[in-house]
Protein backbone atom coordinates (compact mmCIF):
# COMPACT_ATOMS: atom_id res chain seq x y z
CA UNK A 1 0.00 0.00 0.00
CA UNK A 2 1.05 3.22 -1.02
CA UNK A 3 0.77 6.34 1.48
CA UNK A 4 1.76 10.20 -0.02
CA UNK A 5 2.21 12.68 2.74
CA UNK A 6 1.43 16.12 1.42
CA UNK A 7 3.87 18.40 3.73
CA UNK A 8 5.90 15.79 4.64
CA UNK A 9 8.85 18.29 6.22
CA UNK A 10 5.88 18.59 8.42
CA UNK A 11 7.65 18.68 12.00
CA UNK A 12 4.62 16.25 13.37
CA UNK A 13 5.53 13.69 9.90
CA UNK A 14 7.41 11.10 12.03
CA UNK A 15 4.12 10.90 14.47
CA UNK A 16 2.61 9.23 11.68
CA UNK A 17 5.60 7.01 10.55
CA UNK A 18 5.96 5.54 14.37
CA UNK A 19 1.97 4.59 13.79
CA UNK A 20 3.20 2.55 10.66
CA UNK A 21 5.82 1.01 12.55
CA UNK A 22 3.53 0.01 14.98
CA UNK A 23 1.50 -1.65 12.63
CA UNK A 24 5.05 -2.89 10.42
CA UNK A 25 6.08 -4.60 14.16
CA UNK A 26 2.85 -6.47 14.88
CA UNK A 27 2.71 -7.43 10.78
CA UNK A 28 -0.60 -5.62 10.23
CA UNK A 29 -2.59 -6.92 7.05
CA UNK A 30 -2.71 -4.47 4.22
CA UNK A 31 -0.22 -2.02 6.08
CA UNK A 32 1.92 0.97 4.61
CA UNK A 33 5.06 -0.43 2.23
CA UNK A 34 6.09 2.96 -0.08
CA UNK A 35 5.61 6.20 2.28
CA UNK A 36 6.03 8.92 -0.56
CA UNK A 37 6.62 12.95 1.03
CA UNK A 38 5.50 15.79 -0.36
CA UNK A 39 6.82 19.16 0.17
CA UNK A 40 7.62 22.47 -0.90
CA UNK A 41 10.45 22.86 0.97
CA UNK A 42 12.82 20.12 -0.15
CA UNK A 43 15.92 20.89 2.97
CA UNK A 44 13.04 20.59 6.17
CA UNK A 45 12.02 17.17 4.15
CA UNK A 46 15.36 15.80 4.04
CA UNK A 47 15.58 16.64 7.46
CA UNK A 48 12.65 14.48 8.44
CA UNK A 49 13.60 11.58 6.12
CA UNK A 50 16.13 11.51 8.36
CA UNK A 51 14.14 10.95 11.54
CA UNK A 52 12.11 8.27 10.04
CA UNK A 53 15.38 6.74 8.62
CA UNK A 54 16.77 6.56 12.17
CA UNK A 55 13.04 5.55 13.41
CA UNK A 56 12.93 2.36 11.46
CA UNK A 57 16.63 0.95 11.33
CA UNK A 58 16.18 -2.54 12.72
CA UNK A 59 12.23 -2.61 11.85
CA UNK A 60 10.99 -5.50 9.46
CA UNK A 61 8.58 -4.73 7.60
CA UNK A 62 9.36 -0.26 7.56
CA UNK A 63 7.50 1.04 4.80
CA UNK A 64 10.36 2.27 2.26
CA UNK A 65 10.17 6.43 2.24
CA UNK A 66 10.87 8.47 -0.60
CA UNK A 67 10.78 11.76 -1.75
CA UNK A 68 9.16 13.98 -4.01
CA UNK A 69 8.97 17.88 -5.02
CA UNK A 70 6.21 17.14 -7.44
CA UNK A 71 2.57 16.84 -6.56
CA UNK A 72 1.67 14.86 -9.28
CA UNK A 73 4.48 12.61 -8.78
CA UNK A 74 3.76 12.22 -5.34
CA UNK A 75 -0.44 11.63 -5.70
CA UNK A 76 -0.41 9.53 -8.66
CA UNK A 77 -0.97 5.94 -8.03
CA UNK A 78 -1.15 6.74 -3.81
CA UNK A 79 -3.66 4.20 -2.42
CA UNK A 80 -4.30 6.90 0.44
CA UNK A 81 -2.60 10.83 0.54
CA UNK A 82 -2.97 12.66 3.96
CA UNK A 83 -2.94 16.28 3.05
CA UNK A 84 -1.02 18.04 6.05
CA UNK A 85 0.32 21.51 4.39
CA UNK A 86 0.64 24.58 6.01
CA UNK A 87 0.41 27.62 3.76
CA UNK A 88 2.82 30.34 4.79
CA UNK A 89 4.21 28.44 7.32
CA UNK A 90 4.70 29.09 10.86
CA UNK A 91 5.93 32.92 9.33
CA UNK A 92 2.10 32.85 8.50
CA UNK A 93 0.67 31.64 12.00
CA UNK A 94 2.55 34.26 13.88
CA UNK A 95 0.72 36.91 11.38
CA UNK A 96 -2.45 35.40 11.80
CA UNK A 97 -2.28 35.32 15.72
CA UNK A 98 -0.69 38.99 16.01
CA UNK A 99 -2.36 40.97 13.64
CA UNK A 100 -5.83 39.85 15.42
CA UNK A 101 -4.25 40.56 19.11
CA UNK A 102 -3.11 43.94 18.09
CA UNK A 103 -7.29 44.94 17.99
CA UNK A 104 -8.40 43.30 20.87
CA UNK A 105 -9.38 40.16 20.02
CA UNK A 106 -8.06 36.36 19.80
CA UNK A 107 -5.69 35.37 17.51
CA UNK A 108 -5.44 31.56 17.25
CA UNK A 109 -4.44 29.18 13.96
CA UNK A 110 -7.86 27.63 14.10
CA UNK A 111 -10.48 29.47 16.49
CA UNK A 112 -11.62 33.19 15.90
CA UNK A 113 -9.81 35.49 13.40
CA UNK A 114 -7.18 33.77 13.29
CA UNK A 115 -8.72 30.27 12.18
CA UNK A 116 -10.41 32.89 9.49
CA UNK A 117 -7.05 34.25 8.27
CA UNK A 118 -5.69 31.09 7.64
CA UNK A 119 -8.73 29.62 5.96
CA UNK A 120 -8.46 32.38 3.60
CA UNK A 121 -4.90 31.41 2.86
CA UNK A 122 -5.20 27.21 2.92
CA UNK A 123 -8.88 26.95 0.61
CA UNK A 124 -7.23 27.86 -2.51
CA UNK A 125 -4.24 25.91 -2.33
CA UNK A 126 -6.09 22.74 -0.93
CA UNK A 127 -8.84 22.92 -3.43
CA UNK A 128 -6.15 22.54 -6.07
CA UNK A 129 -4.40 19.79 -4.64
CA UNK A 130 -8.23 18.00 -4.26
CA UNK A 131 -8.54 18.53 -8.32
CA UNK A 132 -5.28 17.21 -8.61
CA UNK A 133 -6.12 14.07 -6.73
CA UNK A 134 -9.40 13.32 -8.44
CA UNK A 135 -7.72 13.83 -11.80
CA UNK A 136 -4.53 11.07 -10.90
CA UNK A 137 -5.89 9.67 -8.28
CA UNK A 138 -9.42 9.20 -7.85
CA UNK A 139 -9.31 6.14 -6.51
CA UNK A 140 -7.29 7.71 -3.53
CA UNK A 141 -8.46 8.07 0.08
CA UNK A 142 -7.49 11.58 1.08
CA UNK A 143 -7.25 11.88 5.31
CA UNK A 144 -6.96 16.06 5.94
CA UNK A 145 -4.79 16.89 8.79
CA UNK A 146 -4.49 20.80 7.51
CA UNK A 147 -6.41 22.98 9.78
CA UNK A 148 -8.57 24.37 10.05
CA UNK A 149 -9.48 20.60 9.67
CA UNK A 150 -13.30 21.37 9.35
CA UNK A 151 -12.97 24.09 6.99
CA UNK A 152 -10.57 22.47 4.54
CA UNK A 153 -12.26 19.48 4.43
CA UNK A 154 -15.46 21.39 3.45
CA UNK A 155 -13.22 23.06 0.53
CA UNK A 156 -11.68 19.89 -0.56
CA UNK A 157 -15.08 17.66 -0.72
CA UNK A 158 -15.72 19.67 -3.70
CA UNK A 159 -13.51 17.90 -5.90
CA UNK A 160 -13.32 14.98 -4.10
CA UNK A 161 -17.00 14.27 -1.98
CA UNK A 162 -16.76 11.68 0.43
CA UNK A 163 -13.19 10.36 -0.43
CA UNK A 164 -11.66 13.17 1.85
CA UNK A 165 -12.05 12.70 5.78
CA UNK A 166 -10.98 14.95 8.28
CA UNK A 167 -9.23 13.97 11.63
CA UNK A 168 -8.66 15.60 14.29
CA UNK A 169 -6.86 13.99 18.13
CA UNK A 170 -8.98 16.70 20.72
CA UNK A 171 -11.90 14.35 20.60
CA UNK A 172 -10.29 10.97 21.21
CA UNK A 173 -8.35 12.34 23.68
CA UNK A 174 -11.04 13.73 25.21
CA UNK A 175 -12.79 10.46 25.64
CA UNK A 176 -9.79 8.56 26.26
CA UNK A 177 -9.05 10.80 29.52
CA UNK A 178 -12.90 10.81 30.44
CA UNK A 179 -12.74 7.23 30.10
CA UNK A 180 -10.02 6.98 32.63
CA UNK A 181 -11.00 9.31 35.17
CA UNK A 182 -14.74 7.44 35.04
CA UNK A 183 -12.53 4.32 35.80
CA UNK A 184 -12.88 2.37 32.64
CA UNK A 185 -10.97 1.00 29.90
CA UNK A 186 -10.96 3.43 27.10
CA UNK A 187 -10.66 0.91 24.50
CA UNK A 188 -14.43 -0.58 25.75
CA UNK A 189 -16.09 2.41 26.17
CA UNK A 190 -18.74 4.16 23.64
CA UNK A 191 -19.48 7.49 23.50
CA UNK A 192 -21.73 10.52 21.40
CA UNK A 193 -19.66 12.97 20.58
CA UNK A 194 -21.05 15.46 17.68
CA UNK A 195 -19.56 18.94 16.76
CA UNK A 196 -17.70 21.04 14.37
CA UNK A 197 -13.91 20.30 14.13
CA UNK A 198 -12.16 22.19 17.52
CA UNK A 199 -16.31 22.66 18.51
CA UNK A 200 -17.56 19.36 19.79
CA UNK A 201 -19.01 18.08 23.50
CA UNK A 202 -18.90 14.68 24.79
CA UNK A 203 -22.37 13.86 25.72
CA UNK A 204 -22.16 9.80 26.24
CA UNK A 205 -19.97 7.54 27.55
CA UNK A 206 -20.72 4.18 28.32
CA UNK A 207 -19.64 0.62 29.54
CA UNK A 208 -21.95 -2.30 28.00
CA UNK A 209 -24.59 -0.10 27.91
CA UNK A 210 -24.23 1.16 31.62
CA UNK A 211 -23.86 5.35 30.98
CA UNK A 212 -20.66 6.74 33.16
CA UNK A 213 -21.13 10.51 32.18
CA UNK A 214 -23.28 11.54 34.93
CA UNK A 215 -21.20 9.71 37.80
CA UNK A 216 -18.39 11.62 36.34
CA UNK A 217 -20.04 15.11 36.30
CA UNK A 218 -20.78 15.17 40.07
CA UNK A 219 -17.31 13.45 41.04
CA UNK A 220 -15.26 16.49 41.70
CA UNK A 221 -12.36 14.77 42.98
CA UNK A 222 -12.49 12.54 39.03
CA UNK A 223 -13.10 15.84 37.24
CA UNK A 224 -10.20 17.71 38.76
CA UNK A 225 -8.29 14.47 37.45
CA UNK A 226 -7.49 14.87 33.43
CA UNK A 227 -7.50 18.06 31.32
CA UNK A 228 -10.71 19.18 30.46
CA UNK A 229 -12.23 19.10 33.89
CA UNK A 230 -9.46 21.13 35.16
CA UNK A 231 -9.74 24.09 32.29
CA UNK A 232 -13.61 24.10 32.36
CA UNK A 233 -14.27 23.47 36.29
CA UNK A 234 -16.77 20.82 38.03
CA UNK A 235 -19.26 23.63 38.47
CA UNK A 236 -19.78 24.63 34.80
CA UNK A 237 -18.90 20.81 33.78
CA UNK A 238 -22.37 20.19 35.12
CA UNK A 239 -24.05 23.24 34.12
CA UNK A 240 -23.25 22.15 30.82
CA UNK A 241 -24.25 18.16 31.83
CA UNK A 242 -21.68 17.34 29.01
CA UNK A 243 -17.24 17.38 28.03
CA UNK A 244 -16.64 20.30 25.73
CA UNK A 245 -13.92 20.08 23.17
CA UNK A 246 -11.07 21.86 25.35
CA UNK A 247 -11.02 24.01 22.47
CA UNK A 248 -14.49 25.70 23.56
CA UNK A 249 -12.60 27.20 26.35
CA UNK A 250 -11.69 29.73 23.64
CA UNK A 251 -15.07 30.53 23.76
CA UNK A 252 -16.90 29.73 27.40
CA UNK A 253 -13.98 31.37 28.77
CA UNK A 254 -13.03 34.15 26.19
CA UNK A 255 -11.99 36.91 28.66
CA UNK A 256 -10.07 34.98 30.78
CA UNK A 257 -7.90 33.36 27.55
CA UNK A 258 -7.45 36.49 25.79
CA UNK A 259 -6.13 38.80 28.98
CA UNK A 260 -3.69 35.28 29.31
CA UNK A 261 -3.13 35.38 25.29
CA UNK A 262 -2.22 39.14 25.54
CA UNK A 263 -0.03 38.55 29.06
CA UNK A 264 2.29 35.70 27.61
CA UNK A 265 5.91 37.03 25.97
CA UNK A 266 4.97 35.57 22.82
CA UNK A 267 2.09 33.64 20.89
CA UNK A 268 2.07 29.68 20.23
CA UNK A 269 2.74 30.33 16.87
CA UNK A 270 6.19 32.45 17.92
CA UNK A 271 7.22 29.75 19.89
CA UNK A 272 6.82 26.93 17.79
CA UNK A 273 8.11 29.19 15.00
CA UNK A 274 11.38 29.85 16.86
CA UNK A 275 11.43 26.01 18.33
CA UNK A 276 11.20 24.76 15.01
CA UNK A 277 13.73 26.98 13.05
CA UNK A 278 16.25 25.99 15.55
CA UNK A 279 15.30 22.17 15.49
CA UNK A 280 15.54 22.41 11.55
CA UNK A 281 18.79 24.15 11.76
CA UNK A 282 20.18 21.80 14.57
CA UNK A 283 19.48 18.98 12.22
CA UNK A 284 20.60 20.15 9.34
CA UNK A 285 24.25 20.68 10.76
CA UNK A 286 24.25 17.37 12.80
CA UNK A 287 21.67 14.88 10.83
CA UNK A 288 23.07 12.01 12.79
CA UNK A 289 21.41 13.48 15.66
CA UNK A 290 17.71 14.40 14.22
CA UNK A 291 15.95 11.92 15.72
CA UNK A 292 17.19 12.72 19.19
CA UNK A 293 16.29 16.47 18.27
CA UNK A 294 13.57 16.28 17.19
CA UNK A 295 12.01 14.14 20.27
CA UNK A 296 13.24 17.02 22.34
CA UNK A 297 11.93 19.26 20.76
CA UNK A 298 8.56 17.45 20.09
CA UNK A 299 8.45 16.84 24.24
CA UNK A 300 8.34 20.78 24.69
CA UNK A 301 5.76 21.11 22.40
CA UNK A 302 3.59 18.72 24.26
CA UNK A 303 4.52 20.43 27.76
CA UNK A 304 3.37 23.79 26.32
CA UNK A 305 0.12 22.77 24.40
CA UNK A 306 -2.87 25.41 25.24
CA UNK A 307 -0.19 27.10 28.17
CA UNK A 308 -2.54 30.45 27.94
CA UNK A 309 -5.64 28.54 28.66
CA UNK A 310 -4.32 26.68 31.54
CA UNK A 311 -2.95 29.35 32.98
CA UNK A 312 -6.06 31.34 32.85
CA UNK A 313 -7.68 28.15 34.59
CA UNK A 314 -5.37 28.47 36.91
CA UNK A 315 -2.31 26.74 35.96
CA UNK A 316 -1.18 23.27 35.99
CA UNK A 317 0.83 20.98 34.66
CA UNK A 318 -0.05 18.23 31.53
CA UNK A 319 -0.16 14.63 32.96
CA UNK A 320 2.80 12.04 31.85
CA UNK A 321 0.04 10.14 30.12
CA UNK A 322 -0.50 13.87 27.95
CA UNK A 323 2.90 14.09 26.63
CA UNK A 324 3.27 11.33 24.51
CA UNK A 325 2.31 13.56 21.37
CA UNK A 326 -0.01 12.67 18.22
CA UNK A 327 -2.95 10.80 18.92
CA UNK A 328 -4.35 11.88 15.70
CA UNK A 329 -1.80 9.95 14.06
CA UNK A 330 -3.19 6.51 15.29
CA UNK A 331 -6.78 7.85 14.47
CA UNK A 332 -5.45 8.35 10.96
CA UNK A 333 -3.96 4.77 10.60
CA UNK A 334 -6.75 3.12 12.14
CA UNK A 335 -8.93 5.08 10.01
CA UNK A 336 -6.50 3.70 6.69
CA UNK A 337 -6.54 0.18 8.01
CA UNK A 338 -10.61 -0.20 8.68
CA UNK A 339 -10.73 1.42 4.64
CA UNK A 340 -8.11 -0.86 3.50
CA UNK A 341 -8.32 -3.87 5.64
CA UNK A 342 -12.45 -3.09 5.58
CA UNK A 343 -11.70 -3.80 9.33
CA UNK A 344 -15.53 -1.90 10.51
CA UNK A 345 -14.32 0.55 13.61
CA UNK A 346 -15.92 3.25 15.08
CA UNK A 347 -13.67 6.71 15.29
CA UNK A 348 -14.86 10.50 15.05
CA UNK A 349 -14.48 12.11 12.15
CA UNK A 350 -14.97 15.15 10.20
CA UNK A 351 -17.20 13.84 7.39
CA UNK A 352 -20.60 15.16 5.80
CA UNK A 353 -23.74 15.62 7.81
CA UNK A 354 -26.03 13.59 5.99
CA UNK A 355 -29.01 13.54 8.94
CA UNK A 356 -26.90 13.46 11.67
CA UNK A 357 -27.76 17.29 12.27
CA UNK A 358 -31.05 17.83 10.03
CA UNK A 359 -30.80 21.71 11.14
CA UNK A 360 -27.42 21.63 9.07
CA UNK A 361 -27.33 20.68 5.09
CA UNK A 362 -26.83 17.31 4.45
CA UNK A 363 -23.08 17.94 2.58
CA UNK A 364 -21.82 20.00 5.51
CA UNK A 365 -18.92 18.96 7.09
CA UNK A 366 -19.42 17.76 11.24
CA UNK A 367 -17.37 16.13 13.31
CA UNK A 368 -18.69 12.92 14.92
CA UNK A 369 -19.08 9.37 15.77
CA UNK A 370 -18.51 7.35 12.60
CA UNK A 371 -18.81 3.49 11.79
CA UNK A 372 -15.89 2.85 8.78
CA UNK A 373 -15.61 0.08 6.81
CA UNK A 374 -13.92 -0.22 2.87
CA UNK A 375 -17.28 1.65 2.17
CA UNK A 376 -15.89 4.70 4.08
CA UNK A 377 -17.04 6.29 6.86
CA UNK A 378 -20.55 6.99 7.56
CA UNK A 379 -21.84 9.26 10.78
CA UNK A 380 -23.84 7.30 13.88
CA UNK A 381 -27.09 8.51 14.72
CA UNK A 382 -27.45 10.95 17.43
CA UNK A 383 -29.12 12.50 20.42
CA UNK A 384 -30.37 15.94 19.37
CA UNK A 385 -28.31 18.87 20.43
CA UNK A 386 -29.10 21.55 22.67
CA UNK A 387 -30.10 24.70 21.85
CA UNK A 388 -26.84 26.32 22.90
CA UNK A 389 -24.83 24.00 21.19
CA UNK A 390 -27.05 23.82 18.23
CA UNK A 391 -26.74 27.56 17.72
CA UNK A 392 -22.97 27.76 18.23
CA UNK A 393 -22.78 25.21 15.75
CA UNK A 394 -24.45 26.93 13.05
CA UNK A 395 -22.75 30.05 13.60
CA UNK A 396 -19.44 28.48 13.37
CA UNK A 397 -20.67 26.99 10.09
CA UNK A 398 -22.04 29.93 8.75
CA UNK A 399 -18.18 31.45 9.26
CA UNK A 400 -16.92 28.65 7.77
CA UNK A 401 -18.79 28.62 4.34
CA UNK A 402 -18.17 32.30 4.48
CA UNK A 403 -14.39 31.76 4.34
CA UNK A 404 -14.61 29.49 1.81
CA UNK A 405 -16.48 32.17 -0.18
CA UNK A 406 -14.37 34.18 -0.07
CA UNK A 407 -10.98 32.31 -0.42
CA UNK A 408 -12.59 31.37 -3.95
CA UNK A 409 -13.83 34.80 -4.58
CA UNK A 410 -11.21 37.17 -3.36
CA UNK A 411 -12.68 41.17 -2.92
CA UNK A 412 -16.36 39.95 -2.11
CA UNK A 413 -17.53 40.80 1.04
CA UNK A 414 -17.48 37.23 2.30
CA UNK A 415 -14.56 38.11 4.03
CA UNK A 416 -16.04 40.80 6.17
CA UNK A 417 -19.24 38.08 6.96
CA UNK A 418 -16.75 35.69 7.95
CA UNK A 419 -14.85 37.78 9.94
CA UNK A 420 -17.58 40.15 11.69
CA UNK A 421 -19.90 36.51 12.45
CA UNK A 422 -17.56 35.03 14.44
CA UNK A 423 -18.24 34.77 18.07
CA UNK A 424 -15.15 36.20 19.07
CA UNK A 425 -15.10 39.38 17.02
CA UNK A 426 -17.04 41.75 18.39
CA UNK A 427 -17.53 44.46 15.96
CA UNK A 428 -17.63 44.68 12.04
CA UNK A 429 -15.29 47.53 12.34
CA UNK A 430 -12.76 45.27 14.11
CA UNK A 431 -12.78 42.69 11.53
CA UNK A 432 -12.72 45.03 8.44
CA UNK A 433 -9.28 46.60 10.74
CA UNK A 434 -7.90 43.31 10.72
CA UNK A 435 -8.47 42.27 6.87
CA UNK A 436 -7.15 45.86 5.89
CA UNK A 437 -4.12 44.35 8.11
CA UNK A 438 -3.70 41.16 6.80
CA UNK A 439 -4.39 42.25 3.33
CA UNK A 440 -7.01 41.34 2.40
Amino acid sequence: MRLTILGGGGFRVPLVHRALLEDARRGAPGRCTELVLHDTDSARMRVIAAVLEARAAGVPGAPSVRMTDDLDDAVRGADFVFSAIRVGGTAGRVLDERVPLAEGVLGQETVGAGGVLYGLRTVPVALRIAERIAELAPEAWVINFTNPAGLVTEAMSAALGERVIGICDSPVGLVRRAARAAGADPERVGYDYVGLNHLGWLRGLSVDGRELLPGLLADDGALASFEEGKLFGARWLRALGALPNEYLHYYYFRRETLASVREAAQTRGEFLDRQQGDFFTGATAEPHRASELWERARLRREETYMAESRAASGGWERDSCDLEGGGYDRVAVALMRAIAGDESTRLILNVPNGTTVPALAPETIVETVCDVSAKGAHPVPCAPLREDQLGLMLQLKAVERATIEAALRPGSDAALRALALHPLVDSPAVAARILERAGH
